[in-house]
């Protein structure tokens, strides 16, 4: 009689606590977002990369890069605001996409190795590059691995290239090498340049970028396969935001976005030397006369000497208006964008606008510097500054002070500016890495071919000409001018 309730008593309970159970599981928490949906959450696409020519610095223009410019365009196709951050070297890289609010991504010119592939989940190839060792000229050149024993060899910790080397001291025990965190691929560069090192490793792309600043470097021969770079997410399950990378990086190279990225970084050879007396007094014969008379407008109306604006355009653009450089600066006074709106030039390609421009840009940047630096000097500066951009050159200015030398003397400053190229000098600036030989190699250019302009164009000797060459015979002058004057 009593069994019934007690039975039917036990179901409730048990049908109330399946209930609860429910209930519960119906009010738990929300399932974690994807680092994709937290990503359009925050509206930013956080990506860690490296300080160097490769991938992304600073320049007279803004950050560029081709690992920047590429990112760059993955973020907007995403509807994000790029935030990028460097680090200091290859395992911090790597260890600071498991930070719990680090980067998501990691853009640095990357080889997927079997160590790293542990650490990290790759992207679908974006570019082909060879592994190379590289050797000083005039050294004994060394054609196979084996030669590589009793070297001295440095490479970047961490990098692919010490995995190969690693892996190569198993079938050559006797192979030595060190490898640094403090170092970047121009420092391993110049070290070769310089005779400090015998060998290093470092990928094509990269040589192709910087051989032209190191005259003494030479391929030895490819070691092992091509590879590829690739982007990295961290290891784990969640894919939604490598799919879209692999999306991304296929219709880049549908539309034709790789392949110009490539050409603009790696098609062509900087160069950063004085290209000839010989040629330049052919240009001062075919091309300046085109252009000479809205030099001379706007150094009046500008209060410059109109033979610097010269002898800028022709460092420029060898004194041709449709030119156009590797990183999109166009016209006789190769101009950005953002530098020709600022001026109030409409049209870049217009000869007349360039130059006026130039010249208004220029004394912008003149004036801009520091009270204490006194002509001739600030001419140079302000060259310099036009060049790299006075946030580098001022950074050198403060390496120049610390080491003991005037910041007001383009002769203490140029000898400084290299190094902030070098990780050791400008991971001490505020403005990060620089090719801080290339203002100096634009200073002293333009200072030559303004001498030599000023020499041509003394009212004796305007118009005098080489019967043979048809070219003006003090365009290959090479006295020295006994005192420099300013040009302003």
């Amino acid at each position: 009689m009593f069994a019934r309730p007690a039975i039917r008593m036990r179901c409730a309970k048990g049908l109330l606590a399946i209930g609860t159970l429910l209930m519960l599981a119906g009010c738990g928490e929300e399932p974690k977002p994807s680092v994709l949906e937290q990503a359009k959450a925050e509206g930013e696409l956080r990506v860690v990369t490296r300080n160097s020519p490769a991938t992304y610095f600073q320049d007279r223009n803004g950050a560029t890069g081709f690992e920047y410019e590429l990112a760059k365009r993955f973020a907007t196709d995403l509807g994000l605001e790029l935030k990028i951050e460097t680090a200091d070297n290859l395992d911090n890289l790597f260890s600071s996409l498991d930070l719990a609010n680090g980067p998501v991504m990691a853009a640095a010119g990357l080889v997927d190795t079997p160590q790293r592939q542990r650490q990290a989940r790759f992207s679908i190839p974006y570019l082909e590059v060879t592994p190379q060792v590289i050797y000083r000229q005039g050294e004994s050149r060394p054609t196979k691995p084996a030669d590589l024993v009793g070297k001295r060899i440095l490479v970047l910790a961490g990098s692919s290239h010490a995995e190969q080397l690693a892996a190569l001291k198993l079938e050559q025990p006797e192979l030595e090498f060190e490898v640094s965190d403090a170092v970047e691929v121009v420092d391993l560069l110049r070290m070769v340049d310089e005779g400090q090192i015998d060998l290093t490793l470092v990928d094509s792309n990269e040589l192709a970028m910087n051989q032209v600043y190191f005259p003494n470097v030479r391929v030895a021969f490819d070691l092992g396969d091509t590879n590829t770079m690739r982007w990295a997410v961290a290891a784990g399950e969640d894919d939604s935001l490598l799919q879209e990378i692999d999306a991304f990086l296929k219709r880049s190279e549908a539309n034709g976005t790789l392949q110009r990225l490539k050409e603009r970084y790696y098609g062509h050879v900087d160069v950063l030397g004085y290209v000839g007396a010989y040629t330049f007094a052919q240009h001062l014969q075919k091309r300046l006369p085109r252009y000479e008379k809205m030099f001379r407008q706007a150094g009046h109306a500008n209060q410059v000497d109109w033979r610097l604006l010269a002898a800028m355009g022709y460092q420029e653009s060898l004194w041709q208006p449709n030119a156009t450089s590797k990183t999109g600066v166009r016209g006789l006074m190769m101009l950005t964008q953002r530098t020709a709106q600022s001026v109030g030039v409409s049209n870049r390609l217009d000869p007349k606008q360039s130059i006026d421009g130039g010249a208004r840009y220029f004394i912008q940047v003149h004036q801009q510097l520091p009270e204490g630096i006194v002509e001739p000097d600030r001419t140079w500066f302000a060259l310099a500054a036009y060049n790299v951009g006075g946030g580098h050159l001022e950074d050198a200015r403060k390496l120049t002070e610390a080491e003991g030398l005037d910041p007001n003397k383009w002769a203490d400053v140029q000898k400084i500016l290299p190094r902030l190229a070098q990780k050791q000098w400008y991971s001490k600036t505020r403005y990060g890495y620089a090719r801080g030989g290339e203002p100096v190699h634009f200073v002293r250019n333009i200072r030559r071919y303004y001498d030599i302009l000023t020499w041509v164009t003394q009212p004796q000797l305007e118009g005098t000409q080489v019967a043979e060459s048809g070219t003006h015979l003090p365009g290959i002058d090479k006295r020295k001018p006994e005192e420099e004057t300013p040009p302003l």
